[in-house]
C-alpha cells in the first residue's frame, strides 16, 4: 500500500524546531545563525520566516517547547522514584544524575541561554525566568507536601543545590555532582 508523503514527512516548522534544538542546545544559541538551521532543517528561507518572525521568536520557542518537555520528563522522574513527599524531594537529585549520565547532556539549555542571551528583556530569556520559576513552584509543592517548616526558604535553598549541580555536572562532565547536592539536601531537608 502506497504511504501518503504528508503523513510520512515532518512538517517544515518541526523540522526547523529539531535543528534549532538541536544546533543550540549543543551549540548556543549566539554562535548558531538562521543560515545553518535552514540548512540542517531542510526548508526555506522564507517558511522559516514564515513560522518565526526573528531568531529571537524562535531561540523563545525552543525554550519554551524544552520547559514543557523538561518539567514533564522531571517530574514524571522523580514521581516514579518515590511517592512520600521528602523521599521526592531527594529523587528529584536522581532524577538530575540520570539526565546528567546521558552521552549528549551540556548543562542546562535555560543557564546556559540565560548566560548567553544577556539582555533580561529578551524572549528567550524571560522563558529562562519562567522555567526556573516553574521547577521553584515544583520543589516548593514538595516541600509543602513534606510538611516542613519555613518552605519558602527551604524550596529557594533545594532550588540552589539543582541548579548548583546541574552547572558543576556540565563544566566537569560529572554526574557525581547531583549524588553530592543530594547528600546537602539531605542534611537540609533533616535539619529544616
Amino acid at each position: 500500500m502506497p504511504r501518503s508523503k504528508s503523513s510520512s514527512k515532518p512538517s517544515a516548522r518541526d523540522r526547523i524546531m529539531q535543528a534549532a534544538s538541536t544546533l543550540f542546545y549543543q551549540e548556543g544559541t549566539q554562535n548558531v545563525g538562521i543560515d545553518r538551521i535552514i540548512a540542517e532543517s531542510g526548508v526555506a528561507k522564507m517558511s522559516l520566516y514564515n513560522h518565526f518572525k526573528s531568531k529571537d521568536a524562535l531561540i523563545a520557542a525552543w525554550l519554551q517547547q524544552r520547559d514543557a518537555n523538561w518539567r514533564e520528563w522531571f517530574q514524571q522522574t522523580v514521581e516514579k522514584q518515590a511517592t512520600a513527599p521528602t523521599e521526592r524531594l531527594l529523587a528529584m537529585f536522581d532524577a538530575l544524575e540520570e539526565w546528567f549520565s546521558q552521552p549528549d547532556f551540556r548543562g542546562c539549555a535555560f543557564i546556559n541561554s540565560s548566560v548567553e542571551l544577556v539582555d533580561p528583556e529578551h524572549p528567550g530569556y524571560q522563558v529562562a525566568i519562567e522555567h526556573q520559576q516553574a521547577i521553584h513552584d515544583y520543589i516548593l509543592q514538595l516541600v509543602k507536601a513534606a510538611a516542613i517548616d519555613d518552605a519558602d526558604a527551604v524550596a529557594e535553598q533545594l532550588l540552589l543545590l539543582v541548579e548548583g549541580a546541574i552547572v558543576v555536572a556540565m563544566m566537569r562532565q560529572s554526574p557525581a555532582a547531583a549524588a553530592q547536592a543530594k547528600a546537602a539536601a539531605a542534611m537540609l531537608i533533616q535539619t529544616a
